[in-house]
């Protein structure tokens, strides 16, 4: 086992407006998502259970029934199967940890994200 800082892993430039860093566990995944303003995770759901935290900036989820804003230092859990999008508000830097791991991030099957970017106006 050894320790290593998030600023020494490969970054996945996931679309212009995020980047995320991420490692796995036998059975976990946690990343790091560094967004600029409006950068948007489209609508999706996964079998994975999702605790999400905001380490600096806003980060806005929403749901089919409602949104939550999150503020540094605030976490929200997410069950599985869940519909949800995602948006920073402002600069951001995002946690998610999730179980089981993400195999669909692993394979570079993850679409959905990648097609993402600015967060379309209303």
């Amino acid at each position: 086992m050894q320790a290593v800082a998030w600023e020494q892993m490969e970054s996945d430039q996931v679309n212009d407006k995020i980047t995320r860093q991420m490692t796995n566990g036998a059975s976990s995944t946690i990343a790091r998502l560094v967004m600029k303003r409006d950068g948007f995770v489209p609508r999706h759901s996964h079998p994975n259970e999702q605790i999400t935290t905001v380490l600096e900036g806003l980060f806005k989820l929403t749901f089919d029934d409602g949104e939550a804003v999150l503020q540094p230092g605030q976490v929200i859990v997410i069950p599985p199967n869940v519909p949800h999008a995602g948006r920073a508000l402002e600069d951001s830097i995002v946690v998610d940890f999730f179980s089981p791991r993400r195999e669909d991030w692993i394979r570079k099957e993850d679409s959905y994200f990648r097609a993402g970017g600015a967060a379309p106006q209303k």
